[in-house]
């Protein structure tokens, strides 16, 4: 379970980990340099820290978009073992039967060849349809490993979609210049995480 959820979460904090990277077109009038009039002034850069994982913990649309993979995942996971292990044992069942005929004709066994070509015609047979079954399960194998990806990018696409908007109306107002996501920053500084406050805000937003 721990693995699954790692691989999960992995993706979809890959794919939130660009979107809080985002500039916005209201600067400042004065020529003065920004850090120089804050520097005077004593407030804060109009700079603001969001730590992804903490959306991808606790905003609901992520964590049911990673609920659901999971489920997916798994209900593939044990189809697929399900399927491998009966077709496992058709072909032990199979060797147990060649072995058994090999063993036959070098005692000769057969009453007649036509008992023995007939039982060779029917191992011919089964091991034919034991590799069709094989196909099929890696056919299987293929189609649920493209269905989980399709999944996984739609609903990467809906979070980022989910959250850029969020984020731009949070920031209607111009009032920052940049939104950071902390991963890219080498050091925390005070004052600058809005995080809890998107989240409350996503999660309001997506109760409606």
């Amino acid at each position: 379970m721990n693995k699954i959820s790692i691989i999960v979460d992995s993706v979809l904090c890959a794919a939130v980990v660009a979107l809080f990277v985002m500039f916005f077109v209201a600067m400042p009038k004065s020529k003065k340099p920004v850090n120089q009039e804050v520097e005077a002034s004593g407030e804060l850069l109009p700079i603001a820290v969001v730590n992804t994982d903490s959306i991808l913990k606790h905003y609901t649309l992520a964590v049911e978009a990673s609920d659901k993979l999971m489920a997916q995942y798994e209900e593939s996971t044990v189809k697929l073992d399900t399927k491998a292990k009966a077709l496992q044992k058709e072909y032990e069942t199979f060797q147990r039967d060649v072995m058994d005929f090999q063993r036959k004709v070098e005692a000769n066994a057969f009453l007649s060849r036509e008992r023995a070509e007939s039982e060779q015609s029917r191992l011919q047979k089964k091991e034919q349809q034991l590799m069709s079954k094989q196909q099929d399960l890696e056919n299987l194998r293929q189609k649920l490993s493209s269905d989980f990806m399709n999944e996984q990018a739609a609903l990467t696409q809906q979070l980022q979609d989910s959250v850029q908007q969020y984020l731009r109306e949070y920031n209607a107002d111009g009032h920052l210049h940049l939104i950071l996501n902390e991963a890219v920053l080498m050091n925390k500084v005070a004052g600058y995480d809005i995080t809890d406050e998107v989240i409350e805000g996503l999660n309001a937003r997506y109760k409606k």
